[in-house]
């Protein structure tokens, strides 16, 4: 485990959040503050981010 914050861009979110983000995005779709107000220590950018970067690496 690295415990030393770099300045990665990639955040890590854990499975139960990954899951919770896809039902949201299902529901609401790009509201990403709508989301990030049900993931607590989330914000609405990290989501977006993430959420871009994930849909980005699976290639659709």
């Amino acid at each position: 485990s690295d415990s030393g914050k770099r300045g990665s861009s990639k955040v890590e979110f854990s499975e139960d959040e990954e899951t919770l983000i896809v039902r949201m995005y299902k529901l609401v779709g790009k509201r990403w503050s709508l989301i990030a107000g049900r993931i607590p220590g989330r914000t609405a950018e990290e989501i977006e981010k993430y959420w871009t970067s994930r849909v980005s690496s699976s290639s659709e």
